[in-house]
């Protein structure tokens, strides 16, 4: 061997040896901060799985999730710029946000049943939603604004039978002839729990009551300017609902029992399984498409019923309230069962 061909093999063998205990430099991540609209709890399971089991981190990203509650307002700090993405209720935000010139936009909605219910004692014998006029309804100022506007107009619901609802099951508990609003995924755990029945549960959306819930919102100039991070943000978020409902979701639970000790391992179970029930996550167009799912079709439908109910003004310009370019890609379909 020459001394150049000698010196060749050294330098080879000393960088082999470097590579070896050097470690690869660490892969930066985009930091993202997003805002729930409310204290940690199973109806946000997807995200806070995502977190705990690192599929955030998969795609490139560094997730902060700022649980929200009573005297907290993420959707301000979206505005405003504090913080990336917000949990939103439903699609009534996302219309009031077009008329009032908000600009944020919905890129994804988590929840194809919107979980809210009409709950009625077993000795009621209510069937289906007409059943519901002739009793006292407990309702809050919030359904009264919204959903009992479409009762009003799609059913024939008056207010003279309404009470408030200050989200307090006893007066309910105590009128054996009455309704109460409340979430399939709570409401009805709790009721049992305080009352020892299991009350009758009617859901809005399956009497027509089509808007979506738990949106994901984002400003607009982020959605133009980095459409990369959004569609790894939203990719991520549904493989976590993916993982959260189908999957092992003790890290997500670790994490919502953490932030909120109030959240119970048997209403956890009982969260999770009614969203699987209901198909609130699951369902019509996410079994084809993903979760996350929407479509012009559907907006089109809810928006229709909400100026027929008078909720919203017919001259809104309601497509601009949402995109459909980071969701219908059917990320992490794979991972349903083959019976969800």
């Amino acid at each position: 061997m020459t001394l150049s061909h000698l010196r060749r093999a050294l330098t080879a063998g000393l960088m082999a040896a470097l590579v070896s205990v050097v470690p690869a430099r660490a892969e930066t991540l985009d930091k993202v901060t997003f805002g729930t609209n409310w204290v940690a709890e199973a109806e946000h399971g997807g995200f806070f799985q995502a977190v705990a089991d690192g599929t955030y981190k998969k795609y490139g990203l560094d997730v902060t999730i700022v649980p929200g509650g009573p005297n907290e307002n993420n959707r301000m700090l979206l505005i405003a710029g504090k913080i990336d993405f917000f949990m939103a209720a439903n699609t009534l935000m996302s219309f009031d946000a077009v008329a009032n010139n908000v600009p944020v936009v919905t890129i994804a909605a988590v929840f194809q049943k919107d979980p809210q219910v009409m709950l009625t004692q077993p000795d009621a014998k209510v069937a289906k939603i007409e059943d519901l006029k002739p009793l006292t309804l407990f309702v809050s100022k919030e359904g009264m604004s919204s959903y009992f506007q479409w009762l009003k107009s799609e059913y024939g619901f008056n207010e003279k039978n309404v009470r408030p609802y200050n989200f307090n099951p006893q007066p309910f508990i105590a009128n054996p002839k009455s309704a109460m609003q409340g979430y399939v995924t709570s409401e009805p755990f709790a009721v049992e729990k305080a009352a020892g029945f299991k009350p009758n549960v009617l859901l809005l959306a399956d009497y027509g009551f089509n808007t979506y819930s738990t949106l994901i919102e984002t400003r607009r100039d982020i959605a133009e300017k980095k459409p990369d991070l959004v569609q790894r943000f939203v990719d991520a978020s549904m493989i976590g609902w993916y993982n959260y409902i189908y999957g092992d979701n003790s890290a997500g639970n670790a994490m919502i029992k953490k932030l909120n000790p109030e959240m119970t391992d048997d209403l956890l179970a009982y969260s999770v399984a009614r969203m699987k029930e209901y198909g609130i996550v699951d369902s019509g167009e996410s079994l084809k498409n993903g979760i996350g799912a929407m479509s012009d079709e559907r907006y089109t439908s809810f928006f229709n019923k909400m100026v027929k109910a008078g909720v919203v003004k017919p001259d809104l310009d309601f497509r601009k309230s949402y995109t459909l370019r980071f969701v219908n890609k059917g990320v992490g379909v794979e991972l349903r069962p083959s019976k969800p």
